[in-house]
């Protein structure tokens, strides 16, 4: 296939895409969700001049329970939300996917969840789902949509997790990602990945947290071959994004954060 065919193939799946923004709400309505949860928020930034003009692309980012923590902002709210707002500003600059400035918040408990049909969750090692929620992420995704999930470590956490998805998904699997799976090659290649840090790389030079030595990359596919859940184990994306500005931590590991983002984004927008 030509460059322009392809091109032509992302511009008329970006303009289908577009369409499922149609019925979303308007700027009045995203500025009360902000201000509503920015205490629960690690790293709230100021909203950009351009944060209520609408896009073809939305981050929006899930807002779950914690058993024994509510909703606090170690869990959800990790790096939020200027690690958005932060990877945003590269996705504009790296592609040409129209993204709005600013990310959405989207409860797990709501119907709302429908209207977004890209979805951000970190430090799911502390999800906890009840029958009602994983039986409405099973309607999402039987409706199409995509989940990617980053910044949770070890043996504890991957079975936290795990126990929470098996709800949602009781008769599939989680596979290993292989090097050749189109979601490393939508728009680069990422044959070679390596795991990337938190922050706290930059005072102890170690790259894992708890057991969590070796980065994962897996998924749940449906039964067409489409990814609907994307896996990012052992390894702090969202930190890479939040902290590409400070300049003691390696551009390496933000370098590969961004691709994987925007791999992950183009891959659920075009396939």
């Amino acid at each position: 296939m030509s460059l322009r065919a392809i091109a032509a193939a992302i511009a008329l799946t970006l303009l289908l895409w577009g369409s499922l923004y149609a019925l979303q709400r308007g700027s009045g309505f995203y500025q009360r969700r902000s201000q509503a949860y920015e205490d629960e928020m690690q790293n709230p930034s100021d909203d950009p001049p351009d944060a209520y003009e609408e896009g073809e692309f939305v981050f929006a980012r899930l807002r779950y329970r914690s058993p024994g923590r509510g909703f606090y902002r170690g869990s959800w709210g990790t790096d939020s939300n200027k690690a958005e707002r932060v990877f945003l500003t590269g996705l504009r600059r790296l592609t040409q996917v129209h993204t709005r400035s600013v990310e959405q918040i989207v409860d797990i408990d709501s119907d709302e969840i429908f209207e977004w049909p890209w979805l951000y969750a970190v430090e799911v090692g502390y999800w906890e789902l009840s029958d009602a929620q994983a039986k409405r992420l099973r309607e999402y995704f039987d409706r199409g949509g995509f989940l990617m999930v980053d910044d949770f470590h070890g043996s504890w956490e991957w079975g936290a997790f795990t126990d929470g998805l098996r709800k949602v998904f009781p008769e599939r699997p989680v596979v290993e990602l292989a090097d050749e799976a189109a979601i490393f090659h939508t728009l680069y290649n990422l044959d070679e990945r390596f795991q990337v840090p938190g922050r706290r790389f930059i005072r102890s030079g170690r790259t894992f947290e708890q057991d969590g030595v070796q980065p994962r990359w897996r998924a749940i596919f449906d039964e067409n071959g489409r990814v609907q859940v994307a896996i990012c184990h052992n390894m702090d994306l969202g930190d890479a994004w939040e902290w590409a500005d400070d300049p003691r931590y390696p551009e390496r590991f933000t370098a590969l954060a961004y691709r994987i983002g925007i791999n992950y984004i183009v891959y659920a927008m075009t396939h």
